[in-house]
């Protein structure tokens, strides 16, 4: 959803029933920034918002004629990139001591850095009948805060509030928190549910109460809470400062260094398959590869140390910073895929679906060995190495787009988990929570 807001106007004034539960899975892609997840927007003075501050943590507040009549704000900062939260806000203001819950993964929070709640059957906007937005504050300027986040399964309950574990459940053989489909919940007159299987707006809930898209593309990610793909590591770019949008997939890096920028999730063994669009190969030497380890300089290539392997825009390969003939040269909008084979130490690149080398990532032949990582695990990545200029890439991972353009011909793929361009070898899979996993 980056710079993507939804928005409707609730139907009825229900704030005085005092009840209700708000629930989505949200991934962040930029930190620092304040991130409005849910909000009622009347005016400045009359207000509501579950949100990101721009400290990383989270707040839900309501302002009523001017004054914060509920703030709840956490310690816990959130700071994960790669993750899905899911996110529960479960309100009763009608009981003597009125009751904000904020749960994350299924756990309530209980430590407040500020916690101040409301009055018995207090007044506010958060349910009434007012323009609701999903990643904004509000349509002011073509959108307030609008930030670059994924969203899946959001649903908004009106007259009932319920636990975390009415949305989500513990996995029993992983432990992990994992999504509820399909909740058994009672919705009340503005309640909704959207994003439930893909970009649809269209309210699941059977109130037709449905989101329209006020700004940005809303695509259909296959990055979901069950399976996470790799992106562009947001938590680890102080050396290359590159500059990361489109949910973390789309990279363009800084002119004052060379530093490699690799991807979120990395792998010590199993076969794994992505595709490189490139959209700006600059005036400098850029490369793509793998790398045994996170930057540890502005200097720090891909193909710069002896962890490393690059394929370099002038068709050669570098290793340990020498550079020797490989394959053929390729320019803007050609499409580098790389196959990575850890259980043979053999990696293959190709271009536009073509194997470098005569190469055969169902074989050993055209490959090139992958050297030694002493960390033991490997990420894809991409630098320039000269600082003399940026390149720019769209990375998909599995999710079926370059930047927010939807592949033009999906390919086969062997392990059947994402969605490629030109067909995946047999015996590949994506770089995914459920690739790591086969």
């Amino acid at each position: 959803m980056a710079t993507t807001y939804l928005t409707r106007t609730a139907t009825a004034n229900n704030n005085s029933v005092g009840k209700w539960t708000f629930s989505c899975w949200i991934k962040r892609h930029k930190l620092g920034v304040e991130t409005n997840i849910i909000s009622f927007y009347s005016t400045g003075s009359y207000r509501s918002a579950l949100r990101f501050d721009s400290d990383d943590k989270v707040r839900f507040y309501e302002v009523w004629n001017g004054s914060t009549i509920v703030a709840k704000v956490t310690n816990r900062l959130f700071r994960d990139t790669n993750a899905w939260y899911h996110l529960v806000l479960a309100v009763d203001k009608t009981v003597s001591s009125p009751s904000t819950q904020i749960y994350v993964n299924g756990e309530a929070i209980t430590s407040w850095s500020t916690d101040s709640d409301y009055t018995q059957n207090e007044s506010g906007k958060f349910n009434d009948a007012e323009p609701i937005y999903i990643n904004a504050e509000s349509s002011v300027n073509g959108g307030t805060n609008v930030q670059d986040i994924s969203m899946s399964h959001v649903h908004f309950v009106d007259g009932t509030t319920y636990a975390a574990s009415d949305f989500g459940s513990t996995d029993s053989t992983t432990g992990e928190w994992k999504i509820n489909t399909s909740p058994t919940v009672t919705y009340g007159t503005n309640g909704f549910f959207i994003l439930k299987d893909g970009n649809s707006v269209t309210d699941q809930s059977g109130n037709s109460n449905n989101f329209t898209v006020a700004a940005g593309t809303l695509t259909n990610t296959e990055d979901c809470p069950s399976n996470v793909f790799a992106t562009w590591n947001a938590l680890d770019n102080y050396y290359a400062s590159a500059t990361l949008t489109n949910g973390n997939t789309k990279v363009a890096t800084n002119s004052s260094a060379y530093s490699a920028t690799l991807t979120s999730l990395g792998a010590s063994s199993g076969k794994y398959y992505a595709e490189f669009k490139l959209i700006d190969k600059g005036s400098g030497y850029c490369q793509i590869g793998i790398k045994g380890k996170q930057p540890t300089s502005t200097s720090d290539g891909v193909g710069a140390g002896s962890d490393g392997l690059a394929y370099r825009k002038d068709g050669y390969k570098v290793l340990n910073g020498s550079s020797s003939t490989y394959g053929t040269s390729y320019d803007n909008n050609d499409i580098i895929g790389i196959a990575m084979d850890l259980d043979n130490n053999r990696l293959f690149f190709s271009k536009n679906g073509t194997f470098q080398d005569s190469g055969d990532p169902t074989s050993s032949t055209g490959a090139i060995t992958i050297p030694t990582s002493s960390s033991g695990f490997y990420f894809m990545g991409i630098s320039d190495e000269h600082n003399n200029g940026t390149n720019t890439w769209e990375a998909n991972f599995g999710n079926g787009y370059f930047g927010t353009t939807a592949i033009s011909s999906e390919g086969t793929n062997a392990s059947g988990i994402g969605k490629f361009e030109y067909d995946v070898p047999a015996g590949y899979t994506a770089l995914s929570t459920k690739g790591l996993n086969e």
